[in-house]
Parts: C-alpha cells; structure tokens; sequence
C-alpha cells in the first residue's frame, strides 16, 4: 500500500464578525503536543492562514480521520484565539490580509510586491510515496493530463473581496500569478526534470526551490511526489477521495511506466486548467484523449476507468465512486457557496455554512492536543 498524506492550508476568521482575521501564529503558539492522528499545525505566508499537516495514511479511511482531526485540531487552535478555522479557498468577504513574521516572507513581500500582497488563497496538497526520482517524473509526465480534472472537482472559491468571480475556483487564477505556477512540460527522464528546476532558481527569480510552485513536483525534504493544483476542499469526505485519486494515478504510472503519456505543451494544459478553474464540474471540461471539450462527468468517469484496477486493489474503488458522484450531482464547494449566498444574498451566510461544513463529522475524530509546526515557505 503505497503512503500518502494530505496538507491543508485553511482560511482564519473572527468567530463573531466571520471576517478573515490575523490569528495565525497566535494559534499556533497557544496550542502544544500531538493530536491522536499525529497531526500538525504550521503558519502560512499570511496570518489569516493555518495549515493543518496530516501523517501519511495506508488506507482512504485512515485518510478521512486524519484530514477530520487536523480540521479540529485547527480549529481548537483559532477558537482559543478567538476564531474559526475554515475549509475556504479564498475569502469571500472583502478584508485585507497581513504577512506571517519571518525574514523569507518580507524577502518575498519585498520581491514580489503586490502578487505576495494580495494573495490569500488556500490550497490542498497531496503528498504520495515514490521509490526514486525516476519514478517520480514517470508518474510526473502521466499524470499531468488529469490535473485539470482535479482542480474542478476540488473547485471551492468562486467568490474574492465579496464579489462572485464567475470562476468556480478563483484561487487558481489568483495563484497563478506566481511566476513559476501551473502546468509543467513533459520532462521525459529525471534529468530534464532536475535540468528544469536548477534552470528556474539560474533566473533568481524564485527565492530557492520551495518557491518552485508547480501544479505538481517532487518533493526536495521528503521522498514524494507533490500534487498541488487543487483547492481545499469543502468537506472531508472530498478531499480524502481526491486523495486516493491522487495516489490511484500515481500507482498506476509506477505499475507500467513504459507507457507513452501525450506531450501536451504546457501552454495548452494552462488552457485546460483555466477551463476547470472556470467551470468546475458545472460545464464542460477538456477531455485528456480528445483534448476537446467534453461534459465534466464523462471525463471524470473515463480518470476512473483509468484508475478502477488500482482503486480496487487498494479497497478504495466504491467509496471514490460514490464522493466522486455526489460532487458531479451536488456541486462542489463552488455551488455550495453559490446557494448559500443566494438564499438571502449576505457574503457571511456564505462562511457560516462553510464552517459547518468543514467540521461535519468533526465528534469522529479524537479530540487531544495539538502539535506545532512552522511552515518553511509559503504553500
């Protein structure tokens, strides 16, 4: 059973105003030890941020309980402050953001100016096990294909300084402002991957290799391979099954890596992963074997299809199935806040049902103290 683990970064708001609020390392201070799930916490870039570092899990069971635990322990931490920890991939109500203290961070305030200032945006991270950098960059070039379809059924941030984008996730648009985000080309061998990323720190543009910001990478202080288009999800239950996605492809470019993945451009996958970002499941998305638009569900199924040996053999098959198609029915989070806000058209009815949502299921896991942790870069 191949590891993974999950990282959330989650949107801190005052727990009476529900507007984001700059709890972040307060919270993290005033809470020590070690949850029961071995989660952690960590400050991000802006002190309206925390981020809630989960063990690696075997199983998508194990994978929910952890991802439940560090959502409580997260939020345990910003009530004591004051606020609530919640699953939003942006702010939906207007406010300004401020800088977690650190000498990286004011280098990038400083480097990067109002990109750094504007972005509060929040991500979910999957982190999936790989025997070798050969490994990795075969599973690199496979997968990249499929990474539009994970970002849309993610989708968890339509709206930005209170007004709704038309984008079923705006985060993307908002991180891609990074220089050095989104697709990556077809690398081809582990050489033309390390050949890429010393290429990118020859520039100085980006401060060191954290800062490498691509929708997928390697690892440089773990031995995994990193996916990071997606948004935080909504609910547990979604981004636990995005994470047995995640590493159903990642276990299926490493059963035969001599298959021969499409060399898509990475020009053309940012188009790809712009529809998602616009669309979400709403609409149509480009399918990876026409690369023409296809319904949203008919390219989830055929990721599936893909993926059905390995979801089957790791006992995951049935529950992916059924998340994956209650997003496709209900919406993702991008609907969710959608109907929220129309029911009496007030922005904070959007983050109170959030709230409820991020913590459903929150009674099944273990309550205990919670560990600290700092973020070395942004996330």
């Amino acid at each position: 059973m191949r590891k993974f683990g999950v990282e959330e970064v989650l949107l801190l708001v005052d727990a009476a105003t529900l507007r984001p609020s700059p709890l972040g390392e307060q919270a993290v201070v005033l809470h020590h030890g070690i949850t029961s799930s071995g989660s952690g916490l960590a400050t991000e870039l802006k002190q309206e941020q925390i981020e809630s570092v989960c063990p690696p899990q075997t199983t998508l069971e194990g994978q929910l309980q952890a991802i439940r635990s560090g959502r409580a322990a997260a939020d345990a931490a910003a009530q004591a402050a004051g606020g609530r920890a919640v699953a939003l991939a942006t702010s939906p109500v207007a406010a300004a953001s401020h800088f977690t203290s650190s000498a990286r961070f004011a280098m990038i305030a400083d480097r990067f100016g109002m990109t750094a200032k504007e972005q509060l945006t929040n991500g979910f991270h999957v982190h999936v096990e790989v025997s070798s950098i050969c490994e990795a960059v075969a599973a690199l070039d496979q997968i990249r294909v499929w990474l539009p379809t994970l970002l849309a059924l993610s989708a968890n941030s339509p709206f930005w300084q209170g007004a709704d984008t038309g984008f079923a996730s705006y985060r993307y648009q908002a991180w891609s402002r990074w220089p050095t985000s989104g697709p990556t080309e077809f690398f081809g061998a582990d050489t033309g991957y390390l050949n890429y990323g010393q290429s990118l720190l020859d520039t100085t543009v980006p401060l060191d290799q954290a800062m490498i910001y691509s929708d997928a990478r390697i690892c440089e202080h773990q031995s995994t391979l990193e996916v990071r288009i997606a948004d935080v999800c909504l609910e547990a239950e979604h981004a636990a099954v995005l994470a047995a996605i995640i590493r159903a492809l990642v276990e299926t470019a490493a059963r035969d890596p001599q298959i021969q993945p499409p060399g898509i451009p990475a020009s053309l996958l940012r188009v790809w992963s712009w529809e998602a970002s616009r669309s979400g499941t709403e609409g149509k998305l480009i399918h990876p074997r026409s690369g023409t638009p296809a319904p949203a569900a008919e390219v989830a199924g055929a990721l599936l299809e893909q993926l059905e040996p390995v979801l089957e053999d790791y006992g995951d098959l049935d529950q992916v199935r059924f998340e994956v198609a209650r997003i496709l029915r209900d919406g993702s989070g991008a609907r969710a806040q959608r109907q929220a806000f129309a029911s009496r058209g007030r922005i904070p009815d959007i983050v109170a049902m959030a709230i409820d949502r991020t913590h459903a299921g929150a009674a099944e896991a273990a309550a205990s103290p919670l560990s600290v942790g700092r973020a070395p870069a942004p996330d």
